[in-house]
C-alpha cells in the first residue's frame, strides 16, 4: 500500500519519482533522436512537478553561444528568442561556472534576462527558475531549466537533485546533439571560407586578401576583364599591381595568348621605343637584324606598362597612337603594323600633378584611365596581414623545404602595427627572413626586424606594472592554445591544463573571439 506524504499528496512522491524516471529511460532507450524526444520528457517534467514552463539549452563551444534547442510551455517564437552567450544571465552563468542557479522571483532578479519575453507572474503569484547543468565526462553540453511557481515551504535542494537525475538521463543524448551542432557551425565557417576563396581567387591564385577593400578590387577585376577595355591600376609600389595585371589576363578571352609585360622605369630613353615598336635592320648603330617589339609580341594578348609614369615624353606620343589606332612603324622603318592588342597600365606616380607639372601628357591619361583600379595599401588593409602571413610561410616552406609552422600571436601583433612603407613586398621579405632565423619552426616576434620592435608592439613603453605584464602572457598562452586547437576551446583547454570552464571564463575576461582562429 502506497504511503502518503506531505510533498505528494495522496501517493508517495519517491514512487512518482521512480515512475517518471523509467518513462523517461525508456523513451530514450528507444530513440536518439533529440528532436522528437526531448519535447515529450519535457512535458512530463512539467506536469510532474506542476511547473509552467521547461526547456533545455545546448552549448556551442566553437563560439561560445548558448541556445534553447527543446522546451515545452514555450511558443517557437519564444524559442527562437533564447539565446545567450557564455556568462549571459541565468543560464550563460550556469554553463561558465557548471553550478546550479535558482532565482526564487525571477520578476524582481536582475540576473534573470527574459530574453524569452515570457510571463514573470503567473495570476499576480511570483514565479521561480531553477537551472542545471548539464555535464558529459566533465565537459560541458549545456543546462537544463524549469520554471514553476515559488513555493517559499519547497526546499529546492531537492528540485535541483531531482533535475541533476534527469540531467544525467538525457546527458548523452544532449552531447549527440552538442556534436552535431558544432560540426554543422565548422561547416557553415568553412563554407564560407571558402565561397570568400573563390569569390575572390577564381581568377588570381596569387592574390591574397579577405578585408572589404581587397573584395572590392576583386569586383572590379572580375567586371573589367572579359572586356578589352584599357586599365589603369594605381596604388603605392610593392602592392602587387602586376598580380592584378595577371588577374586581368588570366579572366579574359585573351588568356590562352601573350602577357607581355614591360618595366617602363627599368628601360633607358635611348632603347624604349625598339622596346615597344621594334627596329629595322640598321636603324641605328648595332641594329644588325630586325627585332619585334613588345607590342608586336603581345599581338592578340595583352601588355602590360607598368610604371607608365616614368615614359618620355617623346614615347608618350608614339604610346597614344598606338591606343588610339592600334598601329604603329618599328624605329627606322615605313611599314605600318596594325595589332589587336589589350593595355593593361600601372603607376605608383601621381599622374594629376606630373601633368601639371608638364612631364606627362594630358590626352595620353585620359586614354589609359579608361578603367581605374585603385589597389589600397597593406595599412588600409591590416585585416589581410594574417592570411598574407601563412601565404608566406608556406611560400617558403615550399621553395626551401623548410617545416615553418605558425607564427606567435605576439608577432602578428607587431606585424600588424607596423606601417609597412614597402608594403606586401616588405611583408614577403620580412616573413622569409624570419623563418630562417626560427629554430623550433615557430617565428616569433624576436625573429621580426629591429624596425618592428617598437615600445608600443613590445608593451616596453607602458606602465602596466607585473599585473598587467602576467595578464597580457596569460591572454597570449590563450590564443596561441587557440591557434594550435583551429578554435577548439574544448582542446585548448586540454593544451593548456585548466578546465574548460576556466578557459570560457578567461576567454570573456579577455574579450577573446574564438571563432576567429578556426581554419
Amino acid at each position: 500500500m502506497a504511503a502518503n506524504c506531505i510533498k505528494g499528496g495522496s501517493e508517495c512522491y519517491g514512487l512518482k519519482e521512480m515512475t517518471l524516471l523509467f518513462e523517461i529511460s525508456q523513451r530514450l532507450i528507444a530513440s536518439t533522436e533529440l528532436k522528437n524526444d526531448l519535447s515529450p520528457i519535457l512535458k512530463m517534467l512539467v506536469d510532474h512537478l506542476e511547473a509552467e514552463r521547461s526547456f533545455l539549452t545546448i552549448y556551442n563551444r566553437n563560439n561560445s553561444s548558448i541556445y534553447i534547442e527543446a522546451a515545452y510551455g514555450m511558443s517557437p517564437k519564444q524559442q527562437s528568442l533564447g539565446k545567450y552567450q557564455l556568462g549571459e544571465g541565468v543560464i550563460g552563468k550556469v554553463v561558465e561556472l557548471g553550478q546550479p542557479i535558482v532565482i526564487q522571483e525571477i520578476s524582481k532578479s536582475n540576473l534573470f534576462l527574459n530574453k524569452t519575453r515570457s510571463d514573470l507572474r503567473k495570476e499576480g503569484r511570483e514565479l521561480t527558475f531553477i537551472c542545471i547543468p548539464i555535464v558529459v565526462e566533465n565537459k560541458m553540453t549545456g543546462a537544463l531549466s524549469v520554471v514553476r511557481e515559488f513555493n517559499p515551504h519547497i526546499p529546492y535542494e531537492e528540485d535541483i537533485h531531482f533535475l541533476s537525475i534527469i540531467g544525467s538521463l538525457i546527458a548523452k543524448t544532449v552531447k549527440v546533439r552538442q556534436q552535431k551542432v558544432e560540426e554543422l557551425e565548422e561547416l557553415k565557417q568553412k563554407n564560407i571560407q571558402l565561397q570568400t576563396e573563390v569569390a575572390g581567387n577564381n581568377f588570381a591564385t596569387n592574390i591574397i586578401g579577405n578585408s572589404s577593400k581587397m573584395r572590392d578590387v576583386f569586383s572590379l577585376v572580375e567586371m573589367v576583364a572579359p572586356t578589352n577595355s584599357t586599365v589603369l591600376i594605381r596604388g603605392e609600389s610593392g602592392i602587387g599591381k602586376e598580380l592584378i595585371a595577371d588577374a586581368i589576363h588570366t579572366s579574359s578571352s585573351r588568356k590562352n595568348k601573350n602577357l607581355i609585360k614591360v618595366n617602363c622605369s627599368a628601360l633607358p630613353d635611348s632603347l624604349i621605343e625598339s622596346e615597344l615598336f621594334g627596329h629595322e635592320k640598321g636603324a641605328f648603330t648595332g641594329a644588325d637584324q630586325m627585332r619585334k617589339g613588345r607590342f608586336e609580341m603581345a599581338n592578340g594578348g595583352t601588355i602590360f606598362l607598368d610604371e607608365i609614369g616614368d615614359l618620355p615624353l617623346s614615347t608618350q606620343v608614339k604610346l597614344l597612337r598606338v591606343i588610339q589606332e592600334r598601329e604603329f612603324e618599328r624605329l627606322g622603318g615605313t611599314e605600318t603594323i596594325a595589332v589587336d592588342v589589350r593595355i593593361v597600365c600601372a603607376t605608383n606616380c601621381n599622374l594629376e600633378q606630373l601633368i601639371e607639372d608638364g612631364e606627362f601628357r594630358e590626352d595620353l591619361f585620359y586614354r589609359i584611365n579608361v578603367f581605374p583600379i585603385f589597389v589600397p595599401a597593406l595599412r588600409e588593409r591590416r585585416n589581410d596581414i594574417p592570411l598574407l602571413v601563412d601565404h608566406f610561410i608556406q611560400k617558403f616552406n615550399k621553395k626551401n623545404k623548410a617545416n615553418i609552422k605558425r607564427i606567435t600571436t605576439s608577432a602578428i601583433d607587431m606585424l600588424m602595427m607596423y606601417r609597412w612603407p614597402g608594403n606586401v613586398r616588405e611583408l614577403e621579405n620580412v616573413i622569409e627572413r624570419a623563418c630562417i632565423l626560427s629554430r623550433d619552426n615557430v617565428v616569433h616576434g624576436y625573429h621580426l626586424p629591429p624596425t618592428l620592435q617598437t615600445a608600443s608592439s613590445t608593451a616596453t613603453g607602458s606602465n602596466e606594472g607585473m599585473t598587467g605584464v602576467l595578464e597580457r602572457l596569460e591572454k597570449q598562452l590563450i590564443i596561441d592554445g587557440l591557434i594550435s586547437s583551429k578554435g577548439n576551446i574544448t582542446k585548448a583547454a586540454e593544451s593548456l591544463k585548466i578546465t574548460e570552464r576556466m578557459l570560457g571564463t578567461r576567454i570573456k575576461k579577455y574579450k577573446i573571439d574564438a571563432w576567429r582562429y578556426k581554419v
